[in-house]
């Protein structure tokens, strides 16, 4: 018999016949031509609908030639939109249930029964659960990945289930989680061959476990397993996790009530905690601004909030940010509660695995007294900081990461008394980071001021931008070593023949060994992976063994190449062609390239084959022996063995043969096939495989029962090596305070290079600033916008400014619409701040003095969603200049009160 055949309809319908406003019924529509031709309004687009049996043996019936359609029909035939309608229209099924764990498991398959067990047990997790070549997805949570990853979501037996093949299993978790969802992947914990020997074949599923959570703040730390094989490309910028609580305190001199807010933020996947705890405004323009500053993506808010805090955290976190939200009760938590908590994690760390810290190194001279280490650091905190930490640290432990904390994470406030932060307003007003007219990079300040070569580099320098210095003696230390790496560099076309990757030769004449070095070092790293991030999945146990080898073998490079450099000791006498003068950059050659880390790294990498790492053979990834990896050895030896007896097969197979040459033989994955010519007679009891037309091809029952044992002793064998893999990463917790040391350092190397490139690329120099006890000063000649410049070019016009505390220290800008005045007085904070960031300046000449801060208030906004109007707004921002700034800050106000009627005057 043929193929069934096939009748083709139109997807179109007819078009609706006009509704009838009268109550009388209405006219029956007019019939349909035979065979309507398609017209320009409905092309012929179609659809195949496939008949059943039956059905086609009722449409043969009411063919023309049968005996059927000679008689008469009483009932008159179906239209042809019925006869559309009842094709096309869904079956009615029961519609599939969703993981309900009370349903007592009637009617569960043994692989669903595991689900709605694994679903009772992680509530809020995405399951993504591998079920053989690909990962399933069950009930609502096929709902949800069908909508995100635009896959199809079918009911298979009691479940709605979707599937993503398990190659893809990276790009697809990326997804979900870009989404704002927390996704868990669900991975057997057994495969076929120890099943098996354990239960025997048949029998109950394969055992399954929770193997990976990962949400937008984790996964950069745990996305090791997700690397290569169609994952999406990695986040470069910060992945900042917040934690936040608040409490009503009494205000001080007046009456009333003040809120006091306790932030901790936490980048898992470099170590950095930022904590604080800070008196804030009505308006929480504090928070604002802390929110600006470090860009979370994952919030957990401590319950209960203040009404004001809960607004402006429900601004930011809306639902066009994709910022994923956590609330958790505070009163889990109270001051002792949370103490108590923190003291037990760092006591069972410490007993688990020893510390490093009296190796570390430190980048800046004032992290003496910004970071906390061990215990005595916690308790030293603010209450609310201790129970956002608290909080912090519980909701971190479902994802195994909560050690990040006590091994080395770089703990500072983000109010230091070195440093000095930007408020939100000055951030978007001085558009630093983004521009104001799209919200792009393009045009912003860290867009001009970014040469950086690594991730890790361009994460520190954004913090240096919002964190600009205010202690002279720092300020001077940036600008000696961005002087010096200035000075090593030569003519310009030189940087940039470097920079395009052009011939180092032609210009060693010219540049010193500082500026090569260092340009050969961070080269290497931007083509290296993220080491940072790297450094930190080794630490959580998520990296690959490729990654490990990768970033530790860079960091040993590195600190190779920098040894190269000839340090300038006291009593020592070197050339000033090869010595480096800058304390900072002594400093910072010294941490990256010290001989302690370097021989950790050797003796770390000394453990693993290169090349079994770069393939993902973990089998044969450790260099094992009786006295390194026991286990490891003894499970080889066990593979060989089973190897060894099959070996000893075909020996006999020869003799019962005789033939001299028989081996065996692999065909399209089959191993240990015996082939024998076709009119060779074999035992009954032999297996027949595949055949050609010459020979045929046998498993023996021998051969059978040694492959099993083979395949069970690799499989051992892999079981070891993960678990010795495992061991092996949490081992490297002991060093990890000192590589993280290593990367700080290179990532400041890799910033103060940025800042003599973007020097010598555009002609600025060096500021001046004057002592602490001289009056405060702003002179600048001839002073440049740095982003405008970049655009502008020659044709930018350069403008002198002169402030004096003695003299005059306040201007009063007026011109027309569009004469420059907004720009100018943008230019003189923007010129402030990248002085007292460690940068050079676009300037011919500029002295100053440090500020304790920059306020600003520029342009008209306001914040409908808060109920604030334009002019409300800007009296907060006025307000909050008056609360704060000093007679050393930085203030600028363009048209304050534009929020008023045209009538009314304005600054």
């Amino acid at each position: 018999m043929g193929k069934p055949k096939q009748q083709v309809l139109s997807r179109f319908f007819s078009p609706k016949p006009a509704p009838v406003l009268s109550s009388a019924a209405p006219d029956p529509p007019p019939p349909l031509p035979p065979n309507p031709k398609p017209s320009a309004a409905h092309p012929p687009v179609s659809t195949v609908a496939s008949f059943s049996p039956a059905k086609r043996a009722r449409a043969l019936s009411l063919s023309p030639k049968s005996p059927a359609a000679k008689r008469p029909n009483p009932t008159p035939p179906p239209s042809r939109d019925a006869v559309r309608r009842r094709l096309l229209e869904p079956l009615h099924q029961e519609p599939p249930r969703l993981l309900d764990p009370t349903g007592g498991g009637k009617g569960y398959t043994p692989l669903e029964q595991q689900v709605v067990d694994l679903k009772a047990r992680h509530p809020d997790v995405l399951l993504m659960v591998e079920v053989g070549y690909r990962f399933r997805f069950f009930g609502e949570d096929a709902a949800v990945a069908a909508a995100v990853l635009g896959i199809v979501a079918h009911p298979d037996r009691s479940f709605l289930t979707a599937s993503v093949p398990n190659f893809r299993l990276g790009f697809h978790v990326r997804r979900l989680v870009a989404a704002g969802h927390k996704v868990g992947v669900v991975r057997q914990t057994e495969t076929a061959a120890i099943k098996a020997a354990a239960r025997g074949v048949g029998g109950a599923p394969f055992s399954r476990g929770l193997s990976a959570v990962y949400t937008r703040a984790t996964i950069e730390a745990a996305a090791g397993e997700l690397e290569g094989g169609g994952a999406a490309a990695p986040e470069e910028g910060s992945s900042y996790l917040v934690c936040i609580v608040d409490k009503e305190v009494e205000a001080a001199g007046r009456e009333g009530l003040q809120v006091k807010v306790g932030l901790v933020a936490i980048e898992v996947s470099t170590g950095e905690v930022v904590h604080g705890e800070f008196l804030d405004s009505d308006s929480r323009s504090g928070l604002e601004a802390l929110l600006l500053g470090l860009a979370p993506v994952e919030v957990i808010l401590g319950t209960p909030l203040s009404f004001a805090t809960e607004k402006i955290m429900m601004a930011y976190v809306g639902p066009t940010s994709n910022v994923r939200v956590e609330r958790v009760s505070c009163e889990w938590f109270g001051k002792d509660a949370a103490l108590a908590e923190l003291i037990t994690l760092f006591e069972k760390s410490v007993n688990n695995a020893s510390r490093a810290e009296d190796d570390r190194k430190l980048i800046e001279t004032n992290d003496d007294n910004n970071n906390f280490h061990g215990i005595e650091g916690i308790m030293a905190m603010p209450e609310l900081v201790v129970q956002a930490l608290a909080l912090s640290v519980r909701y971190l432990k479902g994802f195994g990461m909560e050690r990040i904390i006590c091994f080395g994470s770089s703990f500072r406030p983000f109010s230091a008394d070195a440093e000095f932060s930007l408020s939100a307003n000055a951030l978007q007003q001085l558009e630093v980071f983004r521009n104001n007219s799209d919200g792009t990079t393009e045009g912003s300040l860290f867009q001009i001021m970014n040469n950086t070569c690594t991730s890790f580099g361009s994460r520190l320098l954004r913090n240096w931008l919002t964190r600009p210095l205010c202690n002279r003696h720092l300020i001077c230390a940036r600008h000696d070593a961005v002087s010096e790496i200035f000075e090593s560099m030569g003519p310009q076309h030189s940087v940039n023949n470097l920079q395009d990757g052009g011939d180092r030769s032609c210009t060693a004449s010219v540049l010193s060994d500082l500026c090569i070095v260092l340009s050969s070092v961070l080269a290497l790293l931007g083509r290296s992976p993220d080491i940072q991030r790297g450094i930190s999945r080794i630490f959580h146990c998520k990296a690959t063994a490729k990654e490990f080898v990768g970033v530790i073998q860079s960091i040993l490079t590195s600190g190779k190449q920098l040894q190269k450099l000839v340090l300038e000791d006291i009593g020592i006498v070197s050339s000033p062609h090869k010595s480096v003068h800058s304390p900072l950059l002594r400093r910072l050659i010294n941490t990256a390239s010290s001989s302690t880390i370097l021989n950790s790294a050797v003796k770390l990498l000394s453990c693993l084959n290169k090349d079994a790492a770069d393939q993902g053979d973990m089998l044969n990834l450790f260099i094992a022996s009786v006295d390194q990896f026991p286990e490891v050895a003894e499970g080889h030896v066990n593979v060989k063995m089973a190897e060894h007896k099959l070996d000893l097969l075909i020996v006999e197979y020869r003799k019962q043969f005789a033939m001299h040459n028989l081996e065996f033989k692999t065909v399209a994955g089959t191993t240990h096939l015996i082939e024998l010519p076709v009119d060779r007679r074999v035992p009954s009891n032999w297996i027949k495989i595949n055949s050609t037309k010459k020979a045929i091809r046998y498993h023996t029952p021998e051969i059978l029962k040694n492959l099993d044992k083979l395949l069970l002793a690799k499989e051992e064998l892999a079981v070891i090596c993960r678990s010795m893999w495992h061991k092996f990463l949490t081992d490297f917790g002991k060093y990890y305070a000192q590589f993280q040391a290593v990367v700080e350092s290179l990532a400041a190397l890799d910033c103060l290079y940025s800042l003599a490139v973007l020097a010598k690329q555009n002609n600025y120099i060096r500021p001046i600033f004057v002592h602490d006890n001289e009056p405060s000063q702003i002179h600048i000649k001839d002073g440049r916008h740095p982003v405008l410049e970049s655009l502008l070019g020659d044709n930018f016009v350069p403008n002198d400014t002169e402030l004096h505390a003695d003299g005059e220290y306040c201007q009063i800008v007026t011109g027309p619409n569009m004469g420059g005045k907004s720009c100018y007085i943008r230019q003189v904070a923007l010129i402030t701040m990248m002085a007292q960031v460690g940068s050079f300046v676009p300037a011919s000449s500029a002295m100053l003095h440090v500020v304790d801060g920059i306020y600003t208030r520029m342009g008209a906004s306001d914040s409908i969603q808060q109920g604030i109007s334009t002019f409300h707004e800007e009296m907060n921002e006025a307000s909050n200049i008056l609360h704060n700034c000093s007679s050393r800050s930085l203030v600028i106000i363009d048209e304050l009160g534009r929020g008023t009627s045209t009538h009314d005057e304005r600054i």
